[in-house]
């Protein structure tokens, strides 16, 4: 029973030496890394603590080093607006981007009679691959953090933070303080969290930042107590005198400095560059020393060092113009080339698959990389035994960039493209495809491109059957449970009894999937089909101009040709499709299990990207992939997979990879995802 009404001056004394002994001992461990005293005697002192704020709870604070311990798990994260919005950093990979980048602020700067360009410095900074995070202070004491968000909105993750030990609760300074940084996980914390997860058959973590952002985003913090995240600050957004006052920094270096003195931990690497020459070597010497560090480092800031200069160069529509991040080399590795098989598409198209020795690269394990093409295989002289080099940035799929030749000895085979190919039926006969560095099988309908045209029917871009995956597909095939795509919705529980892992819960989740799929637009619907040239862009096109299955089903060749994007041979090949009676039988059965919703009146009446083309790249927040392209199409435009000239807008979500640099180098426009969202509200 808590004695409340009469607390002893020598407890709330008590109390007052304990949080502030464990303060300055929490401050030595997490943020200075000099402990003076054991780890168990700091717990110690902990638990004493703990036991007389239970005692006598009115006396506990929201500084009190006692909330790191946890808490109650919150139902839901609340969204939170930041005081200041929060930017991205535009990046550059090479030393003539960075050149570039300093000749246009030294072209604003210039214009600036005030100033002297004469002056220029950099701050260099390590640029952590962590979370950033937002941290408010009022009086000097932490009320809320938050993620980055939308740069707007964030999430606010508070409960979390506070079990953070190098977050300091309380200031060194009353002071109202809103700062930046980055929240990361110590790479001997994360594999000590992934040995755990194995031993308890938990699937492991990617990488250490995927870790981080997991645990940052539990709602119970008393599992991110466990884990030992760890933070690095790095700017002041807005700096308010309280009951104290603090000088406002002229510059970022002592903009670090302060930080530091308030009680923040910061990268203690940052160094003070007066060209870009020696910003180059800075970034050259940690390109090899990005090892040797506990933490994520994916590149160096360059940030202008006066607060003057930073102010009169301000932001562009997603960044500041006065900092880049300079990214290092996309992470590499060389592999041997196991062997080169050939892997038969949904069309019949056949492509040639490195199958690699296992290897780990940018945070996953790699064991097959694509060819491409016949073309692709001589370019590159790549050989069955060859030791390769594979790359890995921002983009999923991994690239065979080069051919170690020197390593040859002489064992190594050519691959080359045969006369038959079992997985494409029967004979097995292939053909190349006219004009094209491509083979296709001669017979269309082989058990192995069935396979292929389920597994699109009813991936995401298609049916969107969630669930029902290559190893369920492969099941049913071969169990004879399904030949059709109409097989698939008259599917009953009874019908995986008996196959492998199925369990009965398992089995409910697919058929209430299956049944929410019974309602597909036009343009799903053809996506699935799998009509040969046709592919997502040229299926919204359709389902836009025709509105209704009926109505694509009777056009002519004219009538198809007529459609702005589809040429003579796409028309052909559509027409052929709807024609042939075993396409037209299976399409019978499938309408009287799906429903399909007409197009018309769903189009937006402003065609606001009429005849503009669009790339996705990156991560984004806001919108799914399907979702981003969705609200394209409606407006006219069109989406293609690659950058080229012809591509009038890239939109970058986090970690862009290559077909940002791509779009960079063509001088395409590239949007950030707040500013696309501003271009469809429109």
């Amino acid at each position: 029973m808590s004695n409340d009404f009469h607390v002893p001056v020598k407890v709330q004394k008590r109390i007052e030496q304990l949080r502030e002994i464990l303060n300055y001992h929490g401050h030595l461990y997490y943020v200075l890394d000099k402990p003076e005293i054991t780890d168990e005697a700091y717990d110690s002192l902990m638990r004493e603590l703990h036991g007389l704020e239970e005692q006598y709870p009115k006396l506990r604070v929201e500084s009190s080093p006692t909330v790191r311990i946890g808490g109650k798990p919150l139902e839901t994260f609340m969204k939170v607006k930041h005081e200041v919005r929060q930017w991205s950093l535009d990046n550059v990979f090479d030393a003539t981007e960075l050149a570039q980048w300093e000749e246009k602020i030294l072209r604003i700067l210039k214009k600036d009679s005030q100033v002297d360009a004469s002056d220029l410095s950099y701050c260099c900074e390590l640029k952590i691959d962590g979370l950033k995070i937002v941290l408010v202070y009022k009086n000097g004491v932490f009320v809320r953090g938050a993620t980055r968000g939308d740069g707007t909105v964030g999430e606010d993750i508070t409960h979390n933070l506070r079990t953070i030990g190098s977050i300091p609760l309380k200031l060194e300074k009353q002071i109202d303080i809103v700062v930046e940084g980055e929240v990361w996980l110590p790479g001997t914390e994360f594999k000590r969290i992934n040995k755990e997860r194995k031993k308890g058959n938990e699937p492991l973590f990617a990488n250490p930042r995927n870790a981080a952002a997991g645990t940052l985003r539990q709602l119970d913090p008393n599992v991110t107590a466990k884990r030992r995240l760890d933070t690095f600050m790095y700017d002041i957004t807005i700096l308010l005198s309280g009951k104290d006052s603090v000088v406002a920094p002229k510059t970022q270096i002592e903009e670090l400095e302060l930080l530091s003195m308030l009680g923040f931990k910061i990268e203690k690497h940052y160094t003070l560059r007066g060209r870009l020459l020696a910003v180059e070597q800075f970034y050259t010497l940690w390109v090899s020393k990005r090892k040797n560090v506990d933490f994520g480092v994916d590149g160096i800031v360059v940030k202008v060092n006066s607060k003057e200069f930073q102010a009169r160069l301000g932001y562009t529509g997603k960044a500041p113009r006065f900092a880049v991040a300079y990214k290092f080399p996309a992470e590499q590795v060389t592999t041997k080339v196991i062997d080169i098989v050939l892997q038969v598409g949904r069309t019949g198209v056949l492509t040639p698959v490195a199958h690699l020795r296992p290897v780990h690269v940018a945070g996953s394990v790699v064991r097959r990389a694509t060819l491409h093409n016949e073309d692709e295989i001589k370019r590159l002289d790549v050989r069955i035994g060859d030791t390769v080099i594979l790359q890995k940035a921002g983009d999923v799929i991994p690239d065979i960039v080069e051919v170690v030749k020197k390593l040859r000895t002489g064992r190594e085979k050519r691959f080359i493209f045969p006369k038959r190919v079992s997985s494409c039926g029967s004979d097995g006969r292939i053909e190349r495809v006219p004009g094209q560095a491509a083979y296709r099988c001669v017979n269309r309908d082989s058990f192995a491109q069935q396979k292929q045209k389920f597994y699109y029917f009813v991936s995401k871009k298609a049916l969107a059957i969630d669930g029902l995956g290559p190893r369920i597909i492969d099941a049913l095939l071969e169990n004879n449970l399904i030949a059709t795509y109409a097989d698939i919705f008259t599917l009953e529980k009874g019908d995986f009894d008996g196959l492998p892992g199925f369990a009965d819960k398992l089995a409910d989740n697919l058929l209430r999937a299956i049944d929410q799929a019974r309602t597909v637009s036009l343009s799903r619907l053809l996506i699935g089909l799998s009509i040969a040239q046709v592919g997502e862009e040229t299926a919204h096109d359709l389902a836009l101009h025709f509105g209704m299955l009926r109505n694509l089903e009777e056009a002519s060749r004219g009538d198809l040709e007529a459609i702005e994007g589809v040429g003579e041979v796409v028309a052909g090949s559509i027409y052929s499709w709807f024609r042939q009676s075993h396409n037209k039988k299976m399409l019978k059965h499938l309408l009287k299990q799906v429903t399909v919703q007409e197009t018309h009146g769903r189009e937006f009446p402003k065609k606001t990207f009429a005849g503009k083309v669009f790339v996705l790249t990156g991560t984004l927040k806001t919108f799914t992939r399907e979702e981003a392209k969705e609200k394209i199409r409606a407006r006219g435009g069109s989406v293609t997979s690659s950058v080229s000239k012809k591509v009038d807008y890239v939109i970058a979500g986090d970690s862009p990879g290559s077909k940002f640099n791509k779009a960079q180098a063509l001088r395409v426009a590239i949007v950030g995802e707040e500013e696309f969202a501003k271009m469809i509200s429109n």
